[in-house]
């Protein structure tokens, strides 16, 4: 379980948690949306340690996929994810589980969108952790590729790490993988429905949501 209690975080002229507790369970994906600047991708910079804060966080080994892929530019596909997994067996086995293998001697630069957040997807499954944080991570891709790598995830996470933590804007994608979803709004929580799979969970959460 991942216990925040009391998180307090502000930026200058702008506070953006006072006093927030939250308590993520084990083995779950949980969804966090909420309205541009409220605070989501601040939420898991200071699950991850990235930034200062006051309050307490459960110190947790975090795997990180952010908005961008992030790959090194002059290393190929295989040589960014050696960085962090020494194993070249192990590698090779997530390319393919990614269907990357053709691709494992490229640069990032001759990759597609979708195929590089893929990398970045891999990247972090092979890294492992306690949980794995995910910023957004297909906002820039078209619908066909969202759903592509919202499979990707659910197929991997069952196998490698079971708690996640995924910010997001888009309520489909939202209701197709989480098993709870948080809504924010100033620093708050508006909605938070620990079965996300229910019949009318459209319907409170786009509530919600134009509420925020």
């Amino acid at each position: 379980m991942i216990k925040i209690d009391n998180l307090t975080k502000n930026y200058p002229g702008t506070e953006l948690y006072n006093s927030f507790s939250l308590e993520i369970a084990k083995g779950e994906v949980t969804c966090i949306l909420g309205e541009s600047g409220c605070g989501k991708t601040t939420l898991l910079n200071c699950i991850a340690g990235l930034c200062r804060y006051e309050g307490y966080i459960t110190p947790i080994k975090c795997s990180y996929v952010f908005q961008t892929p992030r790959l090194v530019s002059n290393l190929t596909v295989e040589d960014n994810l050696y960085l962090i997994c020494k194993d070249r067996i192990k590698i090779r086995e997530m390319l393919a589980r990614v269907r990357l293998t053709d691709k494992s001697g490229e640069y990032p630069h001759r990759l597609s969108g979708g195929q590089a957040q893929r990398v970045s997807l891999a990247r972090a499954f092979l890294f492992g952790g306690d949980v794995l944080l995910m910023d957004e991570p297909f906002s820039s891709l078209d619908l066909k590729l969202k759903r592509e790598m919202s499979e990707f995830f659910i197929e991997l996470r069952s196998e490698y790490i079971s708690t996640a933590i995924f910010v997001t804007h888009d309520a489909d994608e939202a209701l197709r993988i989480a098993d709870r979803i948080i809504v924010l709004r100033h620093g708050k929580t508006v909605l938070d429905e620990k079965n996300a799979k229910t019949e009318n969970m459209r319907e409170k959460l786009i509530d919600a949501l134009v509420g925020a």
